[in-house]
C-alpha cells in the first residue's frame, strides 16, 4: 500500500519546517557587545531607538560598527549613547559623519526617568548589548541596566559555565 504525499503526516511537517527556514530572521544583528555580559550583571534589558544620520545607517547596513567601549548616559536631560564606533561610509564624500559622536537614544520619558534614577541611586550603568535592524528596517539598540562584576564573580560565572558544558557532555555521552 503506497501513501500519497497528501496522506503522509510527516510530509506536511517537513514542508512547514522548510517554509520556516526560508523566512528571513526577524532581526538582523549589526553589532554586539559580548564583553558586557562578562563584565556586568544585567538586571533589566530594554529596546531603544537611535537618532542617526544617513551615512551612519549605510555603514550599519554594511555590518560595520562596534559597541565594545560604548555606554549610555545623561547629557542635557536626555539619554545619549557615548563612544559607539560607526566608521565613516566610504562612498560618501563631504557629507560624512563623525565616527564616535554622541548619539541620542529614543525612549519614552517615563522609561528615561526610571533609568536615570536607577543610575543615580544604585550605582548602576547603562550598557549597550546589541545593535540591530528590526522587521521594519529601523535601527534599534538593546540596552542593559547593569551592575559591575568583581573578579571573583567573573571566575564564578566561568566555573558555572564550564560545569554546565561538562554536564551536557556527560548526559549526551550517556544517551
Amino acid at each position: 500500500m503506497s501513501l500519497a504525499a497528501d496522506d503522509d503526516p510527516f510530509c506536511s511537517v517537513t514542508e512547514e519546517i522548510l517554509k520556516m527556514s526560508e523566512r528571513p530572521s526577524q532581526y538582523r544583528v549589526v553589532a554586539e557587545n559580548r564583553k558586557a555580559r562578562h563584565d556586568y550583571f544585567i538586571q533589566e534589558t530594554l529596546e531603544a531607538g537611535l537618532m542617526l544620520v544617513g551615512t551612519e545607517v549605510k555603514s550599519l547596513r554594511n555590518h560595520q560598527g562596534s559597541l565594545n567601549e560604548a555606554h549610555a548616559g545623561e547629557m542635557q536631560g536626555e539619554l545619549f549613547l557615548f563612544n559607539a564606533h560607526i566608521p565613516e561610509y566610504l562612498e560618501a564624500n563631504r557629507f560624512n559623519h563623525v565616527a564616535r559622536r554622541p548619539r541620542k537614544l529614543l525612549v519614552h520619558k517615563r522609561q528615561m526617568n526610571k533609568l536615570l534614577g536607577a543610575i543615580a541611586r544604585k550605582g548602576m550603568t547603562l550598557v549597550p548589548l546589541s545593535c540591530y535592524f528590526n522587521e521594519k528596517g529601523i535601527v534599534k539598540i538593546s540596552l542593559g541596566l547593569a551592575q559591575g562584576k568583581k573578579q571573583t564573580d567573573k571566575r564564578e560565572t566561568m566555573k558555572q559555565r564550564d560545569w554546565e558544558r561538562d554536564k551536557a557532555r556527560i548526559l549526551r555521552d550517556r544517551g
